[in-house]
């Protein structure tokens, strides 16, 4: 029979599976797309320094208080759990995380999920990571009560302090032995702590962000282009280039983006199409609208919060400023937004002011659909049956109040929704629009209506569609199957639009905000977002192609730039006459 290990070399193997345990722990990685940890074959950099402490104490002082066991095994739980957000929101979101702006939305994200069902399973889940980060402690303060026993014996201490010092002097040579040696190690939560601290430090400083705000395009000139045509704005949330880069998603929307195709081209109208890198990535869709609508960089959040508090001239100002009603209908909203008030919206309609009175659907509550036909029958003055051109200028809407004519529930102008023959002219109009039924989690998804007349009123949909549609089940581990029938509902929509209503002049702007949530788009994706420009105006998409954009559905693989630089496109696009 083998002999059992003697005392000195059980306290060395304890101190090693020490070491080991405690390595993973701090540097494990991410199970993309679910939220598991996974098992990384790097090293923990923050641990030598523990691990140092302790082997000197015990050369010094001797035996490690209970106390100061008790608090390191806090601190070292603290770091395992924050090193664990660390890795993993970026691969669920796509983005790194900012605590000081994203914080405030956690509620909002957790209600998305819907019912009382997931209000219980997020108390369940609540229960389950606080017993979870009880067991963690229990075993990295086990971890640490064998380290510090083990230091007080020389040959353990002699491994600690040559662990200790060959990972110092690794991380050292970084910048000698490059890139191997930096793959070595896990990312640091001393890192994403000093991250944060700046995040806040920039977002409590107004001279900070002032200075990065720099300047803007020119709004300035004509919209002679248009030659009076409605523009219409729209915020594909969610739209990103993996719907043209991943093949499983453009396969499985090649038809939908064919039957868009088909009805642009059966309604006389052409489209051009690029690629933008947007300032955001599986969210923040707010900074996305501001970068387009300013013409600004809005990749930092407190640049975003600094903007509006300026008087900085803005797209919609500058339509505003040549005889155009500018109208921001943002169904996503569903609190008040006085700070909205730098764009200068003639009107502004959010969630309890678009008219919607049929059932809600989920967190959102008013389907895409619903409010576009809500913009047609309020704002283009159009009804839903042929269309007819005569009926293209309804009377003016009352700018003032932000409502629309003598309306009924539903806020469309009689004459518009009648299609009236005899009414007067009206201020051509630009709309925008952030679209909100493919928002993550992509459910609860209404079923598309061929009668859009319908949509204007309170049985648009059943008590029957609502429950269907919130019964599928919300996934945030594997969305793909739902991000995929929300962008099928996208195009659906968007297609019978353009085919059957859009009045024949319009000029819709079809832009991603950004891509999908990481768990959709895939680790390490590109933040690029496509936009169509849809008209009727061949001279007008010739002066995009000349920018570089590419006929068709299919934007070019490079981008033209950030969101940002699509602005002054834009502007000079529709400043020049032919």
């Amino acid at each position: 029979m083998n002999a059992p290990p003697r005392p000195g070399m059980r306290t060395l193997l304890g101190a090693a599976l020490a070491l080991c345990v405690l390595n993973v722990l701090l540097a494990h990685g991410n199970a993309w797309p679910t939220a598991w940890p996974t098992l990384s074959w790097r090293l923990a950099p923050e641990l030598a320094p523990l691990v140092g402490l302790l082997a000197a104490w015990a050369a010094l002082r001797g035996a490690l208080p209970q106390r100061l066991i008790s608090a390191l095994a806090v601190l070292g739980t603290l770091w395992v759990v924050l090193h664990y957000v660390d890795v993993t929101v970026p691969a669920m979101l796509g983005r790194r995380i900012n605590v000081y702006w994203d914080a405030p939305h956690l509620g909002a994200v957790i209600s998305m999920s819907g019912s009382m069902a997931m209000a219980a399973r997020l108390a369940l889940a609540l229960a389950a990571v606080a017993a979870l980060v009880a067991l963690l402690y229990l075993v990295v303060r086990r971890c640490i009560l064998t380290l510090a026993r083990g230091a007080e014996q020389r040959a353990a201490r002699t491994l600690m302090f040559a662990f200790a010092s060959a990972v110092a002097a690794l991380w050292l040579s970084q910048g000698w032995i490059g890139k191997p040696a930096a793959q070595t190690f896990a990312p640091t939560v001393t890192a994403m702590l000093t991250e944060q601290a700046r995040f806040l430090a920039t977002a409590l400083s107004r001279t900070a962000s002032a200075e990065r705000l720099g300047p803007g395009p020119r709004f300035s000139g004509s919209l002679a282009g248009l030659k009076g045509a409605d523009v219409l704005i729209v915020f594909a949330e969610a739209y990103g280039a993996v719907t043209f880069d991943r093949p499983e998603i453009a396969r499985a929307l090649a038809p939908e983006r064919a039957r868009l195709a088909d009805a642009i081209a059966a309604g006389g109208r052409q489209v051009v199409s690029a690629r933008v890198v947007s300032p955001t990535f599986g969210g923040a869709s707010w900074l996305a609208h501001a970068s387009l609508l300013s013409g600004l960089d809005m990749r930092d959040p407190s640049d975003y919060q600094l903007l509006l508090t300026t008087e900085r001239p803005s797209l919609v100002r500058h339509f505003a400023a040549n005889a155009y009603r500018t109208v921001g209908w943002m169904p996503g909203l569903q609190r008040p937004w006085p700070e909205g008030a730098f764009y200068g919206f003639d009107r502004y309609a959010d969630a309890d002011r678009v008219g919607y009175t049929s059932r809600p659907f989920g967190f959102w509550r008013i389907p895409d659909q619903a409010s576009m036909a809500l913009i047609h029958a309020q704002e283009f003055g159009g009804h839903f049956g042929t269309r007819d051109p005569a009926a293209e200028h309804p009377a003016a809407h009352d700018a003032s109040s932000g409502t629309s004519g003598t309306s009924g529930t539903n806020g469309a102008t009689d004459s518009g929704a009648q299609g009236s023959r005899t009414a007067p002219a009206r201020a051509p109009r630009l709309v925008v629009f952030p679209t909100v039924t493919t928002h993550a989690p992509f459910r609860a998804l209404p079923p598309l209506r061929s009668d859009w007349s319908s949509l204007l009123g309170a049985e648009a949909f059943s008590v029957q569609d609502v429950e269907a549609a919130e019964a599928v089940p919300t996934s945030w581990s594997n969305p793909l199957p739902a991000y995929i029938a929300s962008m099928r509902y996208q195009f659906g929509w968007l297609a019978d639009y353009v085919a059957r209503y859009a009045p024949a002049n319009l000029v819709m702007i079809v832009i991603g905000d950004h891509q999908p949530i990481g768990t959709v788009s895939g680790p390490d994706q590109p933040w690029d977002v496509p936009v169509h420009i849809i008209s009727s105006n061949s001279s007008l998409l010739a002066r995009f192609e000349a920018a570089g954009f590419a006929a068709g559905l299919h934007p070019p693989a490079a981008a033209l730039g950030p969101t940002h630089a699509l602005t002054p496109i834009l502007v000079d696009a529709f400043g020049r006459s032919d």
